[in-house]
């Protein structure tokens, strides 16, 4: 089962943020690579999903992954297989001048 950790920018759409601001949120999910996680999440918190993946199913522009303290090289490549007790962040990436 994989740790995956929503930034606050990402965690204050979850539900139990309507009320009350939150930081980082950890959820174990399960899967065997990215896709089969982000899945898994997305099962959970649908309205996740348009702000993580784009409208061909890639990891967004401005969205960074980490899995295990590395980025994902290929944002439309989410068969990135996980170990047991991988770790995947997903935050907003910054952008600007």
């Amino acid at each position: 089962m994989a740790k995956v950790v929503l930034a606050s920018a990402l965690s204050r759409w979850l539900p139990q943020a309507a009320d009350r601001p939150v930081g980082e949120v950890a959820l174990e999910i399960p899967g065997s690579d990215l896709g089969e996680v982000l899945e898994g999440l997305f099962a959970r918190h649908p309205n996740l999903r348009g702000y993580v993946l784009d409208e061909h199913g890639a990891v967004r522009h401005h969205v960074a992954v980490f899995v295990n303290g590395d980025a994902i090289g290929d944002k439309h490549n989410l068969a990135q297989p996980l170990g047991g007790s991988a770790e995947v962040y997903v935050m907003q990436a910054l952008s600007g001048g």
